[in-house]
């Protein structure tokens, strides 16, 4: 049976989120991040302010300098927590192997389906039009064989995007494809690249793969050459074989700073403390991943009987496995957080029992309720200098 896979992204999602909740943003630049005035960051935006150039980790000041009639919004990552969670469940109306690999974004698994939902194209459309209706939401798909290629082709008509690549035509699809577009080359590496003489896809699919290692090295190189064929290497997420609940981020560069590292752990953590919120499950097994430099990467995990229900203990102990398994040397190019074997919060009763959270927790609840009626924005002190970068 011919493997189907759809990537799923939600268009602009903390933009569009902040529309649906307001209809007078419709058509209107919103910029949803640190706000004017602060040293700080572009979250996302919506498609209108992406016409002005504005684009997720801008400096805020560049995005007012571009779009000052923009509508600059604080992040309110309880409330798109709550959103995707109804949308992922919305997805599991079509498969049940929906595998979430950050706040706005899925693969799904749609092998055999078609009696059910049809052609993969009409399962596509009426995935679609289900988000749309229930959620307001638009939203891109890209279809294939393996996840990499689905994952690239959703993002080439973005917004409401629909890119299929029948099983056999990934090589061809590649390459007529920019380096820009091949996901996992970021700016420093495409230098390199270029430097050798590979301007696109089409050049890396034909370089010598000894010129390519020498450059690179042998990890990388194995990367670069299966990308640049549309082959599928494992890149995205944790264990798909249990249910889980993941973030990750990948560096612009490669980095050793310790504090960057430990601020982007911590914004992973406050994600998934708030999914975990609006999902009503969680784990005791917490998942780290690392990829390192040169493209190696390791994922560790601990286990304990009491589920994760608080930002700062998936925090604590994620630092503590970064400790483990890290030596604070080696650049990293990506690090996520997962709990895996979700089961429901009730299934925990016995070791929640007469169990407080946290209140760097509970604070963090009543600052996002706060913002969800209006009431103003309070964001971690850690913060207030960088913005909310995009999951």
């Amino acid at each position: 049976m011919e493997r189907i896979y759809f990537h799923i992204d939600l268009d602009a999602f903390f933009a569009n989120v902040e529309k649906a909740d307001n209809p007078s943003l419709a058509d209107k630049p919103v910029i949803v991040g640190a706000l004017p005035g602060r040293r700080g960051v572009v979250s996302t935006c919506s498609y209108e302010a992406r016409k002005f150039g504005i684009h997720s980790a801008m400096p805020i000041s560049e995005a007012v300098r571009l779009c000052p009639q923009g509508v600059f919004l604080p992040v309110r990552m309880d409330r798109y927590a709550e959103i995707s969670k109804r949308i992922m469940d919305l997805f599991q109306e079509f498969t049940p192997d929906v595998r979430q690999i950050s706040i706005d974004e899925a693969f799904l698994d749609m092998t055999g389906t078609g009696k059910l939902w049809g052609e993969p194209r009409l399962a596509a459309e009426k995935i679609k039009t289900r988000i749309r209706l229930a959620t307001g939401l638009g939203i891109s798909i890209g279809i294939a064989a393996n996840r990499y290629v689905a994952k690239i082709a959703s993002g080439l008509e973005k917004p409401d995007g629909l890119v299929m690549v029948e099983k056999g035509g990934e090589l061809n699809f590649m390459r007529h494809l920019p380096l820009e577009r091949l996901w996992g080359a970021g700016e420093k590496t495409r230098v390199s690249l270029r430097a050798i003489g590979v301007k696109n896809v089409a050049d890396l699919q034909d370089i010598s793969h000894n010129l390519l290692e020498a450059k690179l090295g042998p990890a990388a190189a194995r990367f670069f050459i299966a990308a640049a064929k549309g082959e599928d290497h494992g890149i995205f997420g944790f264990d798909p074989a249990s249910k889980s609940m993941s973030g990750e981020r990948t560096f612009d560069a490669d980095t050793a700073q310790r504090e960057k590292i430990d601020n982007v752990l911590r914004r992973i953590s406050d994600e998934l403390a708030a999914r975990v919120l609006a999902s009503g499950q969680s784990s005791g097994t917490l998942a780290l991943k690392l990829r390192f430099q040169d493209f190696s990467s390791i994922a560790r995990q601990t286990t304990r009987d009491d589920p994760y229900i608080d930002s700062d203990e998936i925090f604590e102990t994620g630092k503590k496995l970064l400790k483990a398994n890290w030596n604070d040397q080696t650049p990293l190019r990506l690090i996520g957080l997962g709990l895996q074997d979700l089961r429901d919060l009730g299934d925990f009763q016995g070791s929640l029992f007469g169990r407080e959270i946290g209140k760097a927790e509970l604070a963090r609840r009543a600052a996002a309720a706060l913002q969800d009626r209006g009431k103003g924005r309070v964001v971690r002190a850690r913060f207030l200098n960088e913005g909310n970068p995009k999951a």
